[in-house]
Parts: structure tokens; sequence; C-alpha cells
């Protein structure tokens, strides 16, 4: 009430007298009824544990950060959580820019006292090291519009911004095994605080001489009250806490009617809290970067002189045969043909089969292409060439590398050889013969 004691001399007595009549005929300045909670709007920053709260015409900004330091002696397991409010001169021309004031002091021990006494955040799950390192939690709530009940506002921006807030994981480590290792976000995934509820605070207002009650009071609601009492409730309706403001008193029946109010006000907050941070947790599963697991590298065979060498003997040969089966038929020939042409076929699939393990998912777009056997490439050139190149390229390739492969393994061709060249005649042969019987 002491914040809105500086604006007490904007109001004239008349639009005093105007509210409290208003009250009587159950009405109110905004149009809402006595017990109408304001438009409740829950928004959330990119970075985790910021959160974004508008009630009304009012605005609050909260921020969770964390920190590694050393327990009090008395609680050695124990982490802390503080919180701190900040009134800028923005927000409400009341507030006074500097130090804290009476009324930023009680805003933030109203929603400590609700945090902690209650006990709903987990402190002995932030003990890292027993006695030496404990998550020190700071809640910052910035006040950046004052349109009544700050209390309330507050409250909410500080549950879910610890709702979405995540730790950093610490593991331990070093020579001794004493040695705190935080981990950043990169290497491993942070960690959410353990939450056991969540504790609503509900402010109610007592206006005039009759003390009429109405519920989340306005900015102009807030200079005309004479008490305020603040109940801090779960869903289950257990009572966290109680505050009583201002110097008129109130009876023990209305306080009662107050809580049996405040309990359903706590659900439906509760509500709309979980949901909004559920819908926040799902945008954020979906913007995580999917890692793929890594791809399988493709042997290669590469071809050797060896190689190159049995390829050209294992093709004299063949020459030879066919020479000497001369007098064959024509349908023999191509039997011979037919065979063979089905046998490179089967081969050439055994091949692509086989440097193609894994499917082209798992093969390296950016590993190293090794040369082919030369026995492939001529296999390939009696295939239908690639759609993508012309045939005439796929021939210069295969005798490029042909050509080089034999300027490699040191024969030397000045021109082609025909099947004359290759076979000598038969009577040369048989004087041969004859010589090396008449020498014998």
């Amino acid at each position: 009430m002491e914040q809105r004691l500086a604006n007490t001399w904007r109001m004239t007595v008349n639009e005093k007298k105007f509210i409290e009549t208003a009250l009587h005929s159950d009405l109110r300045i905004d149009g809402r009824r006595p017990f109408d909670y304001r438009e409740l709007t829950v928004k959330f920053g990119r970075e985790d544990g910021s959160s974004e709260v508008q009630l009304g015409l009012t605005h609050v900004m909260g921020f969770v950060s964390s920190q590694l330091v050393q327990p009090y002696r008395d609680r050695p397991n124990e982490g802390t959580l503080s919180v701190y409010t900040e009134l800028s001169p923005m927000a409400d021309p009341s507030f006074e820019a500097g130090r804290p004031t009476e009324s930023a002091v009680e805003l933030g021990r109203v929603i400590d006292r609700g945090l902690r006494e209650s006990r709903a955040v987990d402190t002995e799950s932030l003990c890292v090291v027993s006695g030496k390192f404990v998550w020190s939690i700071r809640i910052d709530l910035h006040i950046l519009d004052n349109g009544g009940n700050l209390v309330d506002a507050a409250n909410i921006a500080a549950l879910a911004a610890l709702l979405t807030f995540r730790r950093p994981e610490c593991s331990l480590g070093g020579e001794d095994g004493q040695e705190v290792i935080v981990h950043p976000p990169e290497v491993r995934e942070p960690l959410p605080l353990i939450i056991h509820h969540l504790p609503i605070a509900i402010t109610f207002a007592f206006i005039g001489d009759e003390n009429t009650v109405v519920i989340d009071p306005t900015h102009f609601e807030e200079g005309v009250m004479g008490g305020r009492l603040t109940a801090t409730l779960n869903a289950n309706g257990d009572v966290c806490a109680i505050q009583k403001a201002g110097g008129d008193g109130v009876m023990q029946s209305v306080i009662m009617q107050c809580l049996r109010i405040a309990s359903v006000k706590a659900a439906d907050i509760t509500a709309k809290i979980r949901k909004a941070v559920d819908s926040y947790n799902t945008e954020r599963a979906l913007s995580k970067i999917r890692r793929q697991p890594a791809s399988v590298a493709v042997q290669v065979t590469e071809p050797n002189q060896i190689e190159v060498k049995d390829f050209l003997s294992k093709h004299k040969e063949k020459l030879m045969l066919k020479s000497e089966e001369g007098g064959a038929s024509h349908s023999d020939d191509m039997e011979i043909e037919a065979q063979s042409s089905e046998q490179d076929k089967s081969r050439r699939r055994d091949s692509t089969s086989k440097s193609f393990v894994g499917g082209p998912l798992s093969w390296d777009p950016y590993s190293k292409v090794k040369v082919a056997p030369v026995e492939k490439l001529e296999k390939s050139r009696s295939d239908e060439p690639y759609k993508g190149e012309s045939p005439k390229l796929l021939a210069d390739s295969s005798t490029s590398l042909l050509s080089d492969e034999k300027a490699a393994t040191g024969l030397q061709i000045e021109k082609e050889k025909t099947l004359k060249d290759a076979v000598k005649p038969k009577h040369k042969r048989k004087k041969k013969a004859s010589t090396n019987t008449d020498a014998s």
C-alpha cells in the first residue's frame, strides 16, 4: 500500500467516492466483478529461465541464474534460493531510482517467503559436494509497468522462470576426485530444477468503511484501499504463507472466506502456468539439433602393377587360343561371347554391390575416390554408357588409364598389333619342331 501513497494526491474526492459506491453495487471501474481476476498472459524468452507475465496492465519480467558457492555451515547439504526485485521509475513515477525502497524489499520478501518457507524448490538436489560446493539460485524480477497487484504478477513470473530454468550438469574429477567439472550445454544436457508444488500468491484489497473485499486490485483501487491481504496457496489448497498489510482490521470470518476463494483461483492459475510451460518445452524439444550417425567409410580397392601384368598375360593367351581354334564354327564363337558377357555382367554387379556397402546413405561424399581396376574399365566399355556422359568420353578415359598402367609396368607399344602379328605361321612352327628332332 505504501507504494501508492505518492499517487493519492492525484485522485480527487469524487473519484474515490465513485470507486466506493460502484463496489456497493458489485461493480468495478474496469467492468469486473469483485472476485474476478484480470486476463493473465505468460510468455517465455529465448534463453532458459526467462519469463514475461502480463496481468491486465501490470507487466513483470523474471530471470533465473545459478552459481556455485559455499553452503551455510548449519545446512551443508542444501543450496540457496534468493529473490531480488527492481522497481524503476519507468514503471511508475512513485518509484525512486537507486537503492531499493521499502516497497521493493517487501515485494521480494513476500515472494521469497512463499517459495522458501513452503519448500517448493528442492534445495538438497542443488548440492554438488557436501560442505564445499552447492548451487545458488537467484531470481531477478524487473517491474516494467505498474498496473496494480505487483505481488501476484511477480510471483507468477518467478514460478514460470523456475519451471523453465536449466542448470549445468556437474561431475567430480581430478587426482583426489574432489574437483568439480561444470559441463557446458553443448557437451551435456542441462538439468531442470526439482519443484514439488507451485505456491500461488492471491491478493485481496479492503476498501471503504465496511471493508468491501475485492480480488486483484488495480492501480486506482490500491490508492483507495485501507488494507491488503496476500495469501499464498498451492493447487491442493495448502496454505504456504499469509501477509496482512495496512491499518484496517479484518474479521476472522472474512479471512476464511478469502482463503476459500484463493484456493480456487490458485488451481486455475496453476493450470495456466503448466499449460504455458508444456508448450514451451515442446517448442524447445523441436528446436534441438538432431545429430545424424556417422557415415560408414567405403573401401575401394586400388589396382597394382601385378594385377595389370596378369591382365595383359591373360589377354595374350586368349588371342593365342582363338587363333588356334580358327576352324571352329561361328556359332561356337557366339556362345562363348554370350557366356563371357554374362560372366562380366555378374562380376560387375558383385563389384558394385561390394563397393557400396551400407547403401547411398552411408556413403561419405568427402572420401577420396580411388581408381577402379583396369579389367572393370575394359568390361564397362561393352555395356551401355552412363546417361550423364557421352560414350566418347568414357572410351577416352579408359584408354588413358590403360596407357598410364602400361607405362608404369614398362610396356611400350608403338602401334596396335593385329591377330596375324601375335600368332606365328604354322609352317615356321613345324620347321622349328623338325630342326629340334634332327638335332637330337
